[in-house]
């Protein structure tokens, strides 16, 4: 079943629609062009009585293109660079990274 799932997510992610072209470079690595699916949603934070509006960026991409994203490694999109920050979480399947991105 997980072949399947995995089938389905690399035709979405090359879906032109979807997923855009992006460079992955890991901290002391190659440059990797990869596909991401782009997530760039507002957040709202609790913080005791205030509640605080933050621009975020968050970027879905494959396990099977990149294994193990850390913290400080670099992805450029459409010529702006990001930093990952915070640990990478993966899906359910084990097939998509969930990476939250803060400007380099």
């Amino acid at each position: 079943m997980t072949s399947e799932f995995a089938s389905v997510i690399s035709v979405l992610f090359a879906d032109p629609n979807i997923g855009r072209d992006a460079v992955y470079i890991a901290d002391g690595g190659a440059p990797v062009l990869v596909r991401v699916v782009a997530r760039r949603a507002d957040a709202v934070t609790d913080f005791g009585d205030a509640r605080l509006w933050s621009e975020t960026t968050r970027v879905d991409l494959q396990v099977a293109e990149v294994s193990n994203p850390r913290p400080g490694d670099r992805i450029e999109i459409d010529g702006e660079a990001f930093l990952i920050q915070g640990e990478p979480v993966r899906d359910r399947e084990r097939l998509v990274w969930t990476l939250d991105l803060r400007p380099a």
